[in-house]
């Protein structure tokens, strides 16, 4: 695997991996890295599960690996609409 190729463009999550005693606190922060990097033509939660198949094999109990999984679990959550849009209003 090479740095720069299409799941991480930068190589992120590839040198997250090669680093020895990396955190999960360290993991999240390059995954919100690799978050804002991903382009719009791209679904992310394609590309977190495209990453776990690559890495999860090799690495089951990397911090990265259960930060992928958590990734992954969150784009799938419904999200609420707060603000002003979920009160009801008066016609």
């Amino acid at each position: 695997m090479q740095k720069g190729d299409d799941l991480d463009p930068k190589g992120l999550i590839f040198e997250a991996y090669r680093i020895d005693g990396i955190s999960g606190p360290e993991c999240r922060t390059i995954f919100l890295d690799w978050a804002l990097s991903v382009p719009g033509t791209h679904v992310p939660a394609d590309l977190i599960a495209a990453l776990l198949q690559r890495y999860e094999g090799a690495y089951p109990d990397h911090p990265m690996t259960q930060t992928l999984k958590e990734g992954l679990e969150r784009i799938g959550q419904p999200r609420r609409r707060g603000g002003w849009r979920s009160r009801p209003r008066d016609a």
